[in-house]
């Protein structure tokens, strides 16, 4: 219906700074993770002190792995780039595979302290919760409404998708391991950094263009106002997501997906 409000069970009104979406012409629903399907606290509480852990022993161990060699090398590549930027990272000596092994570490610390989005960075951080997402010791969280909605717009025939900074490998697996089961089945499509970053308009063209969908025809939630921001300005359709603040706070956002493209 042209014009449709979308309401949450929390509020209505003004989304993101636009009252009114087109509902007729959503076909996929884009969304963001950190604070939008899953708690922050799961994000920077769990999943990042985690890589910062294990980083050194899982760097030792799979340093042979030509994967993993090829990511290092990236890496390196991307602390070069950090110094003539002038951000100043640790220092990097390549003269003996210790000291190379030392400095990836140090570096890859010193990214995580700085909540880099660099690819290199966060397909290693990939690979090492696969690691523990493998042994159990990750199990992926997503808030209570997220199953709900994804079985709505599944049985509506809306297409969803993923954008987060987080690598592919990343989103898959935390989505393969909630509580409430695997979700994957209702991910069409995963998307990260290769794409673009998500504050950066050209992203959101680039996944409209690798769906062959038009721009119009895209939901993206998220809790980032810049994010929200970026994909409005080429066309898509777009809602802020706060999740942490209470319903009282008034509109312009949703506090849950109860009231997304209701039945």
């Amino acid at each position: 219906m042209l014009g449709t409000k979308i309401h949450s069970s929390a509020s209505s009104g003004e989304v993101a700074g636009v009252s009114l979406i087109n509902e007729s012409q959503i076909r996929i629903i884009l969304l963001d993770i950190e604070g939008t399907t899953t708690p922050v606290d799961f994000v920077y509480q769990t999943l990042f002190p985690y890589a910062t852990r294990m980083l050194e022993s899982f760097l030792r161990e799979r340093s042979q792995d030509p994967e993993i060699h090829s990511l290092v090398q990236h890496l390196r590549a991307q602390h070069d780039l950090d110094e003539r930027d002038g951000l100043k990272p640790p220092g990097w000596l390549d003269n003996t595979e210790e000291a190379r092994l030392r400095s990836s570490v140090a570096y890859g610390q010193w990214l995580m302290a700085r909540d880099s989005k660099c690819t290199p960075l966060k397909s290693l951080q990939g690979k090492i919760w696969e690691q523990g997402f493998a042994s159990r010791e990750l199990r992926g969280e997503v808030f209570s409404d997220v199953p709900v909605a994804f079985e709505r717009w599944r049985r509506q025939k809306r297409i969803i998708c993923i954008y987060s900074s987080g690598s592919v490998l990343a989103q898959q697996l935390l989505f393969r391991t909630t509580t409430s089961g695997d979700l994957t089945s209702y991910v069409s499509t995963f998307f990260d950094t290769r794409v673009g970053i998500k504050t950066e308009p050209a992203s959101y063209e680039k996944i409209a263009a690798s769906l062959s969908r038009a721009l119009g025809e895209f939901l993206f939630i998220s809790d980032a106002v810049k994010e929200i921001e970026a994909a409005q300005s080429v066309g898509m359709q777009a809602i802020l997501c706060d999740r942490a603040s209470s319903p009282a706070t008034a509109g312009g956002v949703i506090h849950s997906f109860g009231g997304i493209l209701a039945d």
